[in-house]
């Protein structure tokens, strides 16, 4: 009988894989991953999209806009576009206000560090979300409308 790798497949290589599950089963047992790595692995490939478009920053109001007198914590205004898609976004202490235009319902998934573990958020039929938890660090928005995926840049909150 033959391995995968086309060799003859005898006791000793039997032998092998048994001793490799049982330290596998040592190592998960003595010496789990932890689970904030376990997530950052997971979010890691969940960047994978192929197929996404980057939505480049066009406006940030802390770049691009003139201080108005008085108001010292003003909320962050983001627009990301890509292509015929525009995201604009309120980044306020209370939360994410946003809007996907031209109109479209999407599903929107605040994307973070290990320690975020958010539920998507979902754009009405007039393109509008919200977010009563404020991204912290450095964050980033995938939006899935239909068939297509948009990834915004990455921005510290």
């Amino acid at each position: 009988m033959k391995g995968d790798d086309g060799r003859p497949e005898g006791p000793e290589e039997f032998a092998d894989g048994l001793l490799e599950e049982e330290l596998r089963q040592a190592a998960a047992v003595l010496d789990p991953v932890p689970a904030e790595l376990v997530q950052a692995a997971l979010d890691a490939f969940a960047l994978h999209d192929l197929d996404a478009r980057l939505a480049e920053l066009s406006f940030d109001s802390l770049v691009d806009a003139l201080p108005v007198r008085g108001v010292p914590d003003a909320p962050r205004m983001l627009t990301f576009r890509a292509g015929e898609v525009t995201v604009d976004v309120e980044v306020t202490e209370d939360g994410l206000i946003g809007q996907v235009l031209p109109p479209q319902p999407a599903r929107i998934e605040v994307l973070g560090g290990p320690q975020t573990t958010r539920a998507p958020l979902t754009a009405d039929p007039l393109g509008r979300f919200t977010s009563t938890t404020p991204p912290s660090g450095p964050f980033a928005l995938r939006l899935r409308t239909g068939a297509e995926v948009i990834v915004t840049e990455w921005l510290r909150a």
